[in-house]
């Protein structure tokens, strides 16, 4: 049975590792500095950037995978808690994980602790996870049979969600954007085609050509689902919504133009409509030959990997599109005035305007939690104004 949130928290802060207090000490310190932009009566930084605004004093900041492993907090919860799947669908968990880096390092963004997975069996797509294998999918889909016996997505399956998302609304209090998330169509597809984690994609891309219609039955459908389900995380709180097509960079380019973009249009197009005022995020692993493919999905923001330079993306992309990144996760192992220095890179060649400060992929395990700290810290004391003082930004235009 599912305690109660406050005898749930009090359950988690009484396990904790004694250096939590400290680490609550600290970010007691933080939150009562955070500037008159993170109070409830306006919206959240990072919400404000992912649109475009003008005359916003700082990028915001936080990290995909921002909870998780490299965490000694969450490693002494996982212990005690040693399914993920217990872990990303119990609320109570998921409000605890979710809310361990905020309080150690008050980032501007606080994502949702799931996974892109997380939605599949409300479609009819049972799995598992294994140690060893990663996701298990039992009966991999690749029939017209089996694309006709998906069904609606059941929200009612994934209350837990909803319910994490309310809390988490709450706890943060206008201090920080809520961030959903969800996979994107091409990227679910090749987990339920190839039955779990793959290196070759041989299934699914196969399937482009050997069974077309199949694959887009099944992509449409995701689409819908996918859509329902952002609606949902909306609709339960959620600020933002990130869009991971994790897998669309293994894709050539004109073969993602054909069997990504067309369904993450789709979704855009939807949330556009229903949710217009939550700006959505689109991120792809090894994007740099897909950038303005990505643009024309019509997402509000394009995430940059750490192998496309942000100078060259601003240039491609132009400044009528917000970005997100793109730190090497590997600078966080590195002397911290290193890590300061690319951190002042990176926000330079962004430009003051659109840019939210991200890894350009998630916080690798046993990453030092001081650096994280830091990460945050150097952000919060950035200023624009002092940044570009004396610098005119350079009209960047979208490189046809």
């Amino acid at each position: 049975m599912m305690l109660p949130t406050a005898t749930a928290t009090a359950v988690f802060l009484t396990a904790a590792p004694s250096s939590f207090s400290t680490r609550r000490r600290r970010s007691r310190a933080i939150f009562a500095s955070l500037s008159p932009s993170f109070s409830s009566s306006e919206e959240p930084l990072l919400v404000r950037a992912a649109r475009g605004e003008d005359g916003l004093p700082r990028p915001p900041a936080w990290m995909m995978r921002q909870a998780g492993r490299y965490m000694a907090e969450y490693q002494a919860l996982a212990k005690r808690h040693p399914s993920f799947r217990e872990r990303s669908e119990n609320t109570d968990l998921i409000v605890e994980i979710t809310l361990q880096p905020w309080r150690a390092f008050a980032p501007d963004g606080v994502i949702l602790f799931s996974d892109i997975l997380t939605p599949l069996p409300a479609i009819g797509v049972p799995f598992d996870i294994s140690d060893s294998k990663g996701p298990v999918i039992q009966s991999p889909v690749r029939s017209k049979e089996q694309v006709r016996e998906l069904v609606p997505i059941d929200l009612d399956m994934l209350q837990f969600v909803g319910e994490s998302l309310k809390i988490l609304r709450n706890e943060i209090d206008g201090k920080a954007a809520l961030l959903g998330f969800v996979g994107a169509p091409w990227t679910i597809a090749t987990y339920i085609v190839e039955g779990g984690m793959t290196n070759t994609y041989t299934n699914i891309k196969s399937m482009c050509h050997t069974a077309p219609d199949v694959l887009k039955g099944l992509l449409s459908h995701l689409a819908q689902a996918i859509s329902d389900y952002i609606i949902y995380q909306v609709n339960s709180g959620a600020q933002c919504i990130q869009i991971f097509d994790s897998w669309g960079g293994q894709l050539p380019p004109h073969v993602w133009e054909q069997w990504s973009k067309p369904y993450i249009k789709q979704i855009v197009s939807r949330i556009k409509k229903e949710c217009p005022n939550v700006p959505l995020v689109l991120y792809i692993n090894g994007n740099g030959g897909l950038l303005e493919r990505m643009k024309n999905t019509g997402a509000d923001v394009i995430g940059l990997d750490w192998t496309v330079d942000m100078t060259d993306g601003r240039r491609r992309l132009g400044n009528g599109i917000s970005v997100q990144g793109n730190v090497d996760p590997a600078f966080l192992f590195s002397p911290l005035p290193v890590l300061t220095d690319e951190i002042h890179r990176v926000v330079k060649a962004a430009g003051p305007k659109g840019h939210i400060l991200n890894l350009g992929h998630g916080v690798l395990q046993k990453t030092p939690e001081e650096a994280v700290a830091h990460f945050f810290d150097v952000t919060r004391r950035l200023r624009y104004d002092t940044l570009f003082q004396g610098s005119v930004a350079e009209e960047l235009h979208h490189v046809a």
